[in-house]
C-alpha cells in the first residue's frame, strides 16, 4: 500500500468515527420509569385551580414523549403543599438526557379570592404548554419521582380590574436526589412564611392550621430556615439546618 492509498484509508477511518460520534442518539434501547406528582408552595389565595391535561417530556435531541398515563382535571394546587402531593402521571420512557416538562393546560383555570371566583389566563398553556427546566438523565431501569412544584404566591399575577394571569413559578425535582426540612411552629398563628435560600431561589411555604411545615425538594448542604413572624412576635432564624439527599431533617418545634 502507497502511501496515499494510506492517508486515504486513515481519513476515511477518521471520518468514520467522526460520523458515529455525532449521529450518536441521546436516548438509548433501555427504559425508565417516571412518576409525575404535583405539589405546591401556597399562596394567600382561598383557591388556585390548575387544569391539567397532558405532560410532555421533551430530551435534549428535541425527541417529545408524550405520558399517555395521566389523570387529567382540575386541581387546587392549595390541596397540595406541607409534604402533600398528588400523582398525575406516569410512564416508561426512554432513556437519556431530559432538558425540559411541558405541563399542558385546559381552559378551566381559576383564583379564589376571598370566596370570588376568577378566571386565570394562561398564555401558552394550552398550546406549547408550560416550560419547566428539568436537566436529569434518565437511567436505564431507575424509577423516577418527579415533583412539579408551583409556587402560588409568585405565580398568580393581578393585571387589574379583577383579571389575573398565571405566570407559573415551577421548581422540578426528583425525592430521591433531594431532601427535606419539617418542623413545627408555637403557637401555630405565630407564623406568616418562612423560607430558605439555595443560591438565587427562594423556596418556601406556610404552616399548616396545626403548625405543621415542610420544605421540599433540597439540594444537600447547610440552610438557614427564616421565619417571618406576625406581631407581636418577632422574626426567627434556625441557622445550620443539614439537609441530606433523600432524607427528610425534623428540626422539632420553633416556639416563639
Amino acid at each position: 500500500m502507497n502511501f496515499g492509498t494510506k492517508l486515504f484509508v486513515a481519513s476515511l477511518s477518521m471520518a468514520t468515527i467522526l460520523t458515529s460520534c455525532e449521529s450518536e442518539p441521546t436516548t438509548s434501547n433501555g427504559t425508565s420509569k417516571m412518576n409525575v406528582h404535583l405539589t405546591d408552595a401556597p399562596g394567600m389565595y382561598d383557591e388556585v385551580n390548575v387544569d391539567v391535561q397532558d405532560v410532555v417530556v421533551i430530551y435534549d435531541d428535541s425527541n417529545r414523549v408524550q405520558l399517555t398515563t395521566i389523570t387529567p382535571g382540575v386541581y387546587n394546587l392549595l390541596d397540595f403543599n406541607n409534604g402533600l402531593d398528588t400523582l398525575i402521571a406516569s410512564e416508561d420512557l426512554p432513556s437519556g438526557r431530559v432538558n425540559q416538562i411541558r405541563l399542558i393546560l385546559g381552559m378551566n383555570n381559576s383564583v379564589m379570592i376571598d370566596s370570588t371566583i376568577y378566571e386565570l389566563n394562561t398564555p401558552s398553556g394550552q398550546t406549547s404548554g408550560l416550560k419547566i427546566n428539568f436537566q436529569t438523565e434518565l437511567i436505564d431501569g431507575v424509577t423516577y419521582d418527579v415533583t412539579l412544584d408551583f409556587d402560588a404566591s409568585r405565580s398568580v399575577v393581578e393585571r387589574g380590574n379583577g383579571k389575573y394571569n398565571l405566570k407559573p413559578v415551577i421548581r422540578a425535582f426528583v425525592d430521591a436526589t433531594s431532601g427535606s426540612i419539617e418542623g413545627y411552629v408555637q403557637p401555630d398563628t405565630a407564623v406568616s412564611y418562612l423560607f430558605v435560600i439555595d443560591n438565587t431561589d427562594t423556596i418556601g411555604t406556610i404552616p399548616d392550621s396545626a403548625g405543621y411545615f415542610r420544605l421540599s425538594g433540597l439540594p444537600a448542604g447547610s440552610f438557614d430556615v427564616n421565619f417571618e413572624a406576625i406581631a407581636p412576635y418577632m422574626d426567627q432564624v434556625e441557622t445550620g439546618v443539614n439537609v441530606t439527599l433523600g432524607q427528610v431533617t425534623d428540626i422539632d418545634t420553633i416556639q416563639f
